[in-house]
């Protein structure tokens, strides 16, 4: 067993050397499956004595191998590299949330604002672009008012936030709970929609509360302004 585990802890070491810091910063969905099966592979040679050690350190070699095939064919080939990585997707431009995109990418608005908050960022009119990566992560461009001076910087106080930014609208439904917690009424939403001229609900794709007590709004499959 001691010698079954200092093999493969050798044998992966090297292939993770031969493979190149690519693999081990997991960039893609598919770097991360193969860095698990490597671990997988190794930890059944290492500790299975049913295994034989021959048999698993040919499916290490042979898996380090196709994993430099179809990284070569990616680095060579736009397409393939799609193919293989898929390719990364603007879910917010120029303010606007496209749905189409989300639903591509399987994404919720509760996960997208889920996302955005990991980067301090906790209300949707704050971004200009968001783009989620092909690795699972949201890259995103801040509005340029949104990202230049503090209030250090102007010497000015800044005030508590009126409320706490929260959905009210998800895909065309109103989210009672948010707004009840917000001590905020339905009528007093339809009021804030009827001001910028949505009168139907369900026409909302996303609808968030902002902290000065505004609404950031996005209709459903809207153009982002040119």
């Amino acid at each position: 067993m001691i010698l079954r585990a200092s093999f493969s802890f050798f044998a992966i070491l090297i292939l993770a050397r031969i493979i190149g810091k690519k693999q081990v910063s997991q960039l893609t969905f598919f770097h991360y499956v193969t860095g698990i099966t490597f671990g997988s592979i190794a930890a059944e040679v290492s500790t299975q004595v049913e295994t034989p050690f021959l048999d698993g350190m040919v499916s290490l070699i042979v898996w380090a191998a196709l994993t430099i095939i179809v990284s070569y064919i990616s680095f060579r080939s736009s397409k393939a590299r799609i193919l293989f990585d898929d390719k990364p997707s603007i879910v917010i431009n120029n303010g606007v949330i496209l749905n189409n995109e989300l639903r591509k990418a399987r994404l919720h608005p509760d996960e997208l604002a889920m996302l955005l908050r990991e980067q301090s960022i906790f209300s949707f009119d704050e971004v200009l672009y968001a783009v989620f990566e092909t690795n699972g992560e949201l890259s995103v461009l801040k509005k340029p008012l949104a990202r230049t001076a503090t209030k250090e910087d102007v010497s000015v106080s800044a005030p508590a936030p009126q409320y706490f930014p929260l959905e009210l609208i998800s895909d065309g439904k109103i989210i009672q709970k948010n707004l009840t917690e917000l001590q905020l009424t339905e009528d007093w939403l339809r009021k804030k929609l009827a001001k910028k001229n949505i009168h139907e609900i369900d026409k909302v794709y996303y609808a968030q509360i902002l902290e000065n007590g505004s609404l950031y709004i996005s209709i459903k499959n809207a153009s982002p302004p040119s």
